[in-house]
């Protein structure tokens, strides 16, 4: 049996630690969370040399180990608790070649806790073209370690990583300088007090606001409550703390790095001036958007079209093929794989989407975008910050509402936790591609369909909704706070082809899989509820559909969709639609729209997936579900039911409603209360009611 031992990645945020963190593990990767927390947890398996195996786990981004985030205090509650099971055997801090500088305060302080510490240098290709050159020799002899020069870009030196990270034992525990210099007198007495502690733990435990959830208590409650020194004069010996390890590091750096300046370019410089600037910012992040979404039209078309036949085809082989027929046979074609076809047709586009968002954040852009709209968010109460939430919620409201602890003012991470709901997940794209394109013609405009253009005006209608929302709860909540915003611009890279793509396998592997479960069993359930029904009206469909048109001359196919229809109807699930019926009848909607909304509560793509399996009883198997929704008649008004009013009217009402049982859990969560979710899920759907049932009255 090989040995394992535990492996934590740790860095500044844009240092490329994810990179470093996809090439060593590469698919062995899982994501979660902490035990108890929504912090985002990643980690993974590397084969060493010798048979070893590493349990690498990428803790969250952090500049220091003064945490002022709950992120931050993630990573100082692990490296502070040798009981915990993912304690690490070797820390290997990850610095980026041009900010050397910057990267080294983590390391040094991380070197005082006495763990086995290697240094990883990424970005190398950068050096010859930023005309940096660095003496290794000089540097691992000051900074008690060993260095690994690395190009994840290049993927050159990460079997040299992986060696060092395998003779981690031969790394040196001895601190880089004697931090306790700041105030002698005062560590002495520390020291004395606590014999039996690490001191720089013993500092870290005093000056943090951390929770230390899976620590020893008492012993952290008797530290943390070692009074000699008021929080202000803490505060300041904080601040020598980091002039010292920063005199230290610019001594070593003097020495061990070189800079050519007249080799370094500027192009940086003119790209930020451009992308940023007060007006033309604005237009080139507009543009960027208005391709994104052109691109999620026209590139996914084929294999949309691809997935549509085979899930038909599959759906008639199984009838054909399963002997006997039946209740089973008709619950496999028609429920599980109806249900499901009506969502994996959705996979291309919501594919493309991550692979745009994925590219943004790998170039460096998104970060660019953070300080744009910085100075839209002040004027609505929150900050710059507020807005990685805002944009990560076109892809799922749950992981940004999880990204908002960076977020320190409670007041503005409130507000951005209550208004992230509004903008366009990628569980509704599904909704809207699919009503989209029965509503709205297909044509172009300066070469943009008309499509594509309504669904960049959904995603811009959500936005809206969440900023002016956000001006609301800024002048209602009384919550007073005061905060600085504060961004890193990372350098302009061209992104990892691999990081990209795992970034979309991830992401569209755990929106199938997560939506997958919830459809699958409401597609089984739905399927029951409407091939079965009470009274005479169900049990005695044929002979009474047989009399009713006995008169006229259907062809056989016809004969069996009317009785079909009929017992759909009178089966539970008509029962229950008729029921809602006059509640979202004024909004354009008949009872099986209805049933839909109802069960898109549990999760808004199911929507789709109940169409798909309502509108498949009894009907003819190479009949999509567009078609069928094509076909459908308006019994009161006549015409289609799904016209321009009626459409308008179910895209809006799913641009404000709050949809989804699992963001309410998270909000929850966050919140630590049911009032906040409980104000949100009512708001939101009366929002969403109202203004569906204002514009269908107002467009039929």
């Amino acid at each position: 049996m090989s040995k394992q031992i535990n492996v934590a990645l740790i860095g500044n945020p844009n240092t490329g630690k994810t990179s470093v963190f996809n090439a060593l593990t590469g698919l062995n990767q899982q994501v979660g969370n902490y035990p108890g927390i929504t912090v985002e947890k990643k980690e993974g398996i590397c084969k060493l040399p010798r048979g070893v195996k590493a349990h690498i786990i990428d803790l969250p981004g952090t500049y220091s180990l003064n945490a002022s985030s709950l992120d931050e205090s993630v990573v100082i509650e692990l490296l502070l608790n040798k009981n915990d099971k993912d304690f690490p055997d070797v820390a290997v801090v990850v610095s980026d070649v041009e900010n050397l500088k910057r990267n080294l305060l983590l390391f040094t302080q991380i070197k005082d806790l006495e763990i086995p510490c290697l240094l990883v240098v990424n970005m190398a290709d950068r050096m010859r073209r930023k005309g940096i050159t660095l003496d290794i020799g000089y540097l691992e002899q000051q900074l008690e370690t060993k260095i690994a020069v690395i190009s994840t870009r290049k993927n050159e030196g990460i079997e040299n990583l992986k060696q060092q990270i395998s003779n981690y034992k031969e790394l040196s525990v001895k601190p880089c300088l004697n931090a306790s210099e700041i105030d002698t007198e005062y560590f002495n007495r520390l020291q004395k007090a606590f014999p039996n502690q690490l001191l720089y733990k013993l500092w870290l435990v005093i000056t943090q606001d951390v929770n230390f959830g899976k620590t020893d208590r008492k012993d952290i409650d008797a530290i943390a409550s070692f009074k000699t020194k008021s929080k202000g004069d803490l505060k300041r010996l904080q601040q020598k703390e980091t002039i010292k390890r920063y005199q230290f590091i610019n001594n070593v750096l003097k020495r061990g790095q070189t800079i050519d300046i007249t080799q370094a370019t500027d192009v940086r410089t003119k790209l930020d001036r451009i992308l940023t600037h007060k007006i033309w910012g604005y237009v080139i992040f507009f543009f960027i958007l208005l391709t994104i979404f052109q691109a999620i039209y026209d590139w996914s078309s084929v294999p949309m079209d691809w997935i549509d036949s085979s899930f038909a085809s599959l759906s008639n082989w199984v009838k054909e093929t399963f002997p006997g027929g039946g209740k089973v046979t008709d619950l496999i074609a028609e429920g599980i794989i109806s249900g499901l076809g009506g969502i994996v047709i959705f996979i291309p586009q919501i594919a493309f989407l991550f692979l745009f968002i994925s590219i943004l954040e790998e170039s460096g852009y998104m970060s660019r975008v953070v300080f744009l709209m910085d100075r839209i968010m002040r004027r609505f109460g929150l900050s710059g910050k507020s807005i990685v939430p805002l944009i990560s919620g076109t892809a799922c409201a749950i992981p940004a509402i999880m990204a908002t602890r960076n977020i320190e003012s409670w007041k503005e991470r409130l507000i951005t936790i209550l208004v992230t709901p509004f903008t366009t997940c990628s569980a509704r794209l599904p909704v809207y591609l699919i009503i989209i394109s029965l509503v709205i013609p297909e044509g172009r405009i300066l070469g943009l369909s008309y499509q594509a253009l309504t669904l960049m005006l959904l995603y811009l209608i959500g936005f809206g909704a969440a900023v002016g929302s956000a001006w609301i709860l800024n002048k209602v909540l009384k919550i007073k706070s005061k905060t600085f915003f504060v961004v890193e611009m990372p350098n302009y890279k061209v992104p990892l082809f691999k990081n990209v793509a795992l970034t979309v396998l991830e992401k569209t592997k755990a929106f199938i899989f997560g939506a997958g479960k919830i459809i699958l069993a409401i597609s089984i359930v739905l399927w029951v509820l409407a091939s079965y029904g009470p009274g005479e009206q169900f049990n005695n469909a044929e002979n009474i559909i047989t009399e009713q048109y006995a008169a006229q001359d259907l062809t056989e196919d016809e004969l069996q969709q009317k009785i079909a229809s009929h017992k759909l109807e009178h089966s539970f699930i008509g029962l229950t639609g008729r029921a809602i019926e006059p509640a979202i009848r004024p909004l354009g909607y008949d009872w099986k729209i209805g049933i839909a909304i109802v069960s898109s509560f549990a999760a808004r793509e199911v929507f789709v997936g109940t169409l798909a399996t309502i509108y498949s009883v009894g009907s003819d198997d190479e009949e999509t579900i567009k078609n069928r929704m094509a076909g459908e008649v308006n019994p009161i008004l006549g015409g289609p039911l799904f016209n321009f009013a009626s459409g308008i009217s179910l895209l809006l009402f799913y641009a404000f409603a709050m949809q989804c049982m699992s963001t309410l859990a998270i909000v929850k969560k966050e919140t630590n209360s049911w009032k906040w979710p409980t104000y949100q899920f009512v708001i939101m759907t009366a929002i969403a009611y109202i203004v569906a049932l204002l514009s269908f009255q107002f467009l039929k």
